[in-house]
């Protein structure tokens, strides 16, 4: 084949020496714009993983690059006049110029033609290749020729960063913390060759717009850094490469991917590489780890399928397959890491203290767990754990292991939690005209046995008319009174858990079917009529409910006021007043559901007005010792709906309301919603309200083990965790999980301690035969 690669950067280079080794009859060429040897740039960073695949690709080159490296296991905070570092995180760095000029001469030494000062227009200028690799970076002129076909998605995010450079050398990945009049500002420094150093400063709009940043020249606002980073610098002074750049160089970041990475274009393929396909953000350092990867998956799948002309469409289709999934996840995690930046000074930087700071700095992308920290340097993990266990009132005597975060104790007005694992509500569709029963006593008594610090029921309806199916709970007369009070009596009696109720209202998706036998199919009968904020079917088949007049919400209001008063009287212990999830009170948030043109539509406190009514009266009548959360959907994940901005809205007005804890939950409001789902994917909303709105929350949704709900806790993401259908799977889930982190002083319930040891006997010979 004949291979032309537009772009001579890191993508573009290392497929061609790879093509070149596995093929050498390949004719492949590498046109380059700048001269011989020539390229800009400070330092960039790998992984160690990702030098082990190098190692393996291409031994090599791999060896020269990591005789020019600089490898560092620490990262270093300054925050607030502390400094603090932990170890064992595994990065490399190398200067650009030099990682580009080692490409070069292997690729010389293996036959590849290399093409300088020569500045393409692209695939057209090359008519008679078989294959051409657009590895032109991010303003790729072929993905600009092309955008029907590659249907490039770019967002421009808020933060402004200027990249830099010093002669001072950094012996750890240090992260500085500066707070000024405007603003925090933060600095990414790392060490890349034996004289310089990267020196990447960040900040906001705002802070970019107030300091009078872009009025400034390129000197003004390395002047503006320098002085502001004076401490870290120590007289070193800070330097540019990017003269060339008109103004303060000052820059916004371009998040980019492509929805097809292929194209024939009546001659010639052509695929996209690198930069030109995608972009991750410099707060996990990925650039030049995914344009590595993607020319080793190319080369593999042309290894594996042939390197022939015909093999070429099925290479590309595969190529591009694989290599989604593993961009994709690397977006994720460089988006929350990106997220985290651009919301430092307004959500984490006042309000944590230095070490939950550094926690949550090094935990940003999710990627990074609590157990895998421990892995990397326990001595640094486990004396935060004890930071952590002593700031939740736990006396610490001895070194021995303390409780991690998922198990301290959780208090909220008189409420005490023995941990802050909840049991998340869960429809069961077992009552009978809203009646607890032996099935629920069993079924929930038993997750109060295994370790759950706070159980709650499904949602329990207020009302006959409130009910989802005719078989979910209800609480609106003594009998059922009477059978929550059998089982709260008895989890107190038998457990050290708590007990929750969660009162809501199905609205317009009531009056379905059991799910297994169709859900949220309308009954066919015995069904009844429902109410909502507006006259909105949820389904197309679903019944058109009735706008609520006012004597519907003094009803449902008062059908709220007498379940609170039964939850209290039964001796629960915490209330949750639902406003999640298309129901009732739900479809007054969203503008999806209400469409309302009175004092109860409109605007956010015209949306929030009758759901902030029930929740003031039930607060009302509930002890004032005990703690009421609220449960809202923070996306609606459809255009035109709510967003985690809303939600943060809404919060708000409900812990001025007396709101003790936000559940953060997600969807199910519009039936033709598009969430994108993912590991702990309704964590950032928790996040985003208790750290914003300063209220504690819960997170949901696909928490499945101990250590990523330590994770979220120890981070200060949430206050509580609750976990759904792992506990439907394991009853005894939370001791489980326990055991599985090697958490031996968890008390089971006395008639299971047998079992307990022969749990934890079990797991240590497995670990011990793995």
């Amino acid at each position: 084949m004949r291979i032309v690669c537009i772009g001579g950067g890191p993508a573009g280079l290392y497929f061609a020496l790879l093509m070149k080794k596995f093929h050498p009859e390949h004719s492949i060429s590498v046109v380059e714009r700048n001269r011989p040897y020539d390229t800009f740039g400070w330092g960039v960073v790998f992984s160690d993983a990702t030098m082990i695949s190098m190692r393996a690709w291409d031994p090599e080159s791999a060896a020269e690059i990591e005789e020019a490296f600089n490898h560092w296991d620490d990262i270093e905070l300054l925050f607030k006049g502390t400094r603090q570092r932990t170890s064992g995180h595994g990065f490399v760095g190398i200067g650009r110029k030099k990682l580009l000029n080692i490409l070069q001469r292997r690729c010389e030494a293996l036959g590849v033609e290399l093409v300088f000062e020569t500045d393409s227009d692209g695939d057209t200028d090359y008519p008679d290749v078989d294959l051409i690799i657009a590895s032109d970076g991010f303003n790729s002129k072929i993905r600009n020729r092309y955008p029907e076909v590659f249907e490039p998605d770019l967002v421009v995010r808020p933060n402004r960063y200027i990249w830099l450079g010093t002669k001072k050398l950094f012996d750890a990945f240090t992260f500085d913390f500066r707070k000024t009049d405007h603003g925090w500002f933060q600095a990414h420094i790392y060490k890349f060759d034996e004289n310089t150093s990267t020196f990447i400063v960040e900040t906001t709009e705002e802070a970019y717009e107030k300091h009078g940043l872009g009025t400034l020249d390129q000197q003004g606002s390395i002047d503006f850094c320098q002085n502001l980073f004076s401490e870290v610098l120590e007289g070193a002074e800070l330097m540019t490469n990017a003269r060339h750049l008109r103004g303060s160089a000052w820059l916004n970041f371009n998040r980019l991917i492509c929805d097809k990475w292929s194209h024939f274009n009546g001659n010639s393929h052509v695929v996209l590489m690198g930069d030109a396909a995608h972009t991750a953000h410099f707060a996990i350092g990925s650039g030049t780890k995914l344009a590595i990867d993607d020319a080793i998956e190319l080369t593999n799948q042309f290894n594996k399928l042939g390197h022939s002309k015909d093999s070429i469409p099925a290479v590309l289709s595969t190529y591009e397959e694989i290599r989604r999934v593993d961009v994709a996840r690397i977006q994720n995690a460089a988006r929350n890491a990106m997220e985290w930046f651009e919301v430092v000074g307004q959500r984490y930087a006042d309000t944590l203290e230095p070490p939950q700071f550094m926690y949550s700095m090094l935990t940003r992308s999710q990627r990074i767990s609590h157990e895998n920290l421990r892995l990397r340097d326990p001595v640094w993990l486990e004396a935060y754990e004890r930071w952590f266990a002593e700031k939740n009132g736990i006396e610490i005597s001895g070194n021995g292991r303390v409780l991690p975060p998922m198990f301290t104790p959780y208090s909220l007005r008189g409420t005490d939690l023995p941990n802050r694992i909840v049991m998340s509500p869960m429809a069961m569709y077992s009552a009978k005209d809203g009646m607890m029963d032996d099935f629920h006593l069993v079924h929930l008594g038993s997750r109060a046995l295994g370790g759950a610090g706070l159980v709650f029921a499904e949602m329990t309806c207020v009302s006959p008319d409130a009910r989802i199916t005719p078989g979910c709970l209800g609480l609106w007369n003594d009998e059922q009174a009477a059978q929550w009070k059998r089982f709260v009596t008895f989890v107190h009696d038998n457990s050290a858990a708590k007990v929750g109720i969660q009162l809501g209202h199905a609205g317009r998706k009531g009056a379905t079917k059991l799910a297994w036998d169709g859900i949220d199919q309308p009954l066919t009968e015995g069904g009844w009529p429902l109410i909502s904020a507006s006259a909105l079917p949820y389904l197309k088949n679903s019944q058109v409910p009735k706008a609520m007049d006012r004597a519907d919400m003094d009803r449902v209001k008062a059908d709220h006021v007498r379940a609170a008063k039964y939850a209290a009287d039964a001796g629960a212990d915490w209330l949750e007043l639902h406003c999640a999830h298309g129901y009732l009170l739900s479809s007054f948030l969203s503008p999806l559901t209400n469409r309302r043109d009175d004092d109860y539509g409109g605007s956010h406190e015209n949306r929030a007005r009758y759901p902030l009514e029930v929740f003031s009266a039930i607060r009302e009548v509930w002890p004032q010792d005990k703690p009421i959360s609220v449960r809202l959907s923070c996306h609606d994940w459809f255009e035109g709906g709510n967003t985690p901005d809303d939600a943060a809205i809404f919060a708000r007005m409900f812990k001025e309301a007396g709101a003790d804890l936000i559940d953060c939950s997600s969807g199910q409001v519009w039936k033709e919603e598009k969430p994108v789902y993912g590991r702990l994917f309704q964590t950032p909303f928790s996040d985003k309200i208790r750290n914003e709105i300063g209220i504690p929350t819960i997170a949901v949704g696909a928490i499945s083990e101990a250590d990523q709900a330590n994770s979220i806790i120890a981070a200060g993401r949430a206050d509580l965790c609750a976990v759904a259908r792992p506990h439907l799977a394991d009853p005894a889930w939370v001791l489980h999980e326990a055991a599985k982190i090697g958490l031996t002083s968890i008390v089971w319930p006395k008639q299971y301690q047998s079992g307990k040891m022969q749990y934890e006997t079990g797991l240590a010979r497995a670990a011990a035969a793995k």
